[in-house]
C-alpha cells in the first residue's frame, strides 16, 4: 500500500463510523429502543458502512490499497467481533451517565470504538511480516 494510504483509510473509517453511529443511534433512540441493543445495532451499522465507504474511496476512486473485492470470511468475523465489543464498551462507558446522554452519543461512541477495533484487526490481517533470514 502506498505511503499514507493506511492513514487515509483510518481517518475515513473513523469519521464515517462516528457519523453513521450517531445517525443510527439518534434514529433508534427516537423509536424508544433499549440502549444496549441500540449500541450493538449502531456499532455494527457503523462498521459495515465505514468499510464500504473506505473501499469505495480508497480502492475505487483513488486506486490504492489492497483489492478486497473478494472479502475473506475472517474479515466478516472481525466485523462481528469488533462491532459487538466496541458497541458494548461504548455503552458501558456511558452507562454511569444515563441522565446526561442521548442515543446519539451511544451510537457515536459505539461506532468509534467498533471502527477502532475493526481497523486494528484488519491492519493486522493485511500486515506482511518481513522475510526471515537464515
Amino acid at each position: 500500500m502506498p505511503q499514507g494510504a493506511t492513514s487515509a483509510s483510518l481517518v475515513i473509517v473513523i469519521l464515517v463510523a462516528c457519523a453513521v453511529g450517531a445517525v443510527v443511534g439518534g434514529l433508534l433512540d427516537q423509536a424508544g429502543m433499549d440502549r444496549t441493543l441500540l449500541a450493538i445495532i449502531a456499532g455494527f451499522s457503523a462498521t459495515v458502512v465505514a468499510g464500504i465507504v473506505r473501499h469505495v474511496l480508497i480502492r475505487v476512486v483513488w486506486g490504492v490499497g489492497p483489492d478486497v473485492t473478494r472479502i475473506p470470511g475472517v474479515i466478516f468475523i472481525f466485523a462481528l467481533v469488533s462491532s459487538l465489543a466496541g458497541s458494548l464498551a461504548g455503552h458501558e462507558i456511558l452507562d454511569d451517565y444515563q441522565a446526561f446522554y442521548s442515543g446519539v452519543w451511544v451510537g457515536t461512541l459505539a461506532g468509534l470504538l467498533s471502527a477502532l477495533i475493526m481497523s486494528m484487526l484488519v491492519i493486522t490481517y493485511y500486515m506482511n511480516p518481513a522475510p526471515q533470514s537464515r
